[in-house]
């Protein structure tokens, strides 16, 4: 039942809410039946019905889309915590607080995995009269570039979208920045840690 929405979800999150399939389905309107098909792979859900069964599972219809529920365990909203999402058609990024369901141009997007910058991706950073001065030696062609520089730090994301033929640096307040980011458009999130001191 991988079609458009699974039946083990929507079996597991009826349980967890204590209910029987009886109970969900008085509150579809539709029959118990219908409802152990689902859960057992033998039917769909009519597709007007996933906004009505989203309700009565107290979860989106993205998530249940997806076949899992997803809980944000970022309570501090502290944004070194975030979770970046881009999108691989239309470049559009996204920037959550913890752990979510987003979706562009049709796809649910993976959450992007920054990596330590390596040498072709390596990320300068200078402090510069109170600023940190970040770049990346990197071509900026049409196909091929960094196309945004992030510094963030536990309460502040600063964000400097960049565009081919343009150069890849930017300047950032130093106030608390504990991290770097450049993303590749081919090769994605690279980071750097600054503003720790020494021993």
């Amino acid at each position: 039942m991988n079609s458009y929405v699974t039946g083990a979800m929507i079996k597991k999150l009826r349980e967890e809410k204590k209910l029987t399939q009886e109970e969900l389905a008085q509150k579809l309107h539709v029959s118990g039946k219908a409802v152990s098909k689902w859960e057992t792979g033998q039917g769909l859900p009519d597709i007007s019905l996933l906004e009505p069964i989203a309700r009565a599972l107290d979860i989106s219809v993205i998530e249940l889309f997806k076949g899992e529920n997803v809980v944000n365990r970022n309570r501090a909203s502290n944004v070194l915590k975030s979770v970046c999402y881009v999108c691989p058609v239309c470049g559009n990024g996204i920037l959550a607080l913890g752990q979510a369901v987003v979706s562009c141009c049709g796809i649910t997007l993976p959450e992007v995995v920054p990596e330590e910058a390596d040498e072709e991706h390596a990320i300068s950073c200078v402090s510069d009269d109170g600023e940190y001065l970040a770049s990346v030696d990197h071509p900026m062609q049409k196909g091929h570039y960094i196309t945004c520089l992030i510094a963030v730090s536990d309460n502040e994301v600063q964000y400097v979208k960049l565009y081919p033929e343009g150069e890849a640096t930017a300047r950032f307040r130093m106030n608390r920045v504990k991290r770097i980011y450049a993303y590749c458009n081919r090769h994605g999130m690279f980071k750097i840690e600054v503003g720790r001191k020494k021993k």
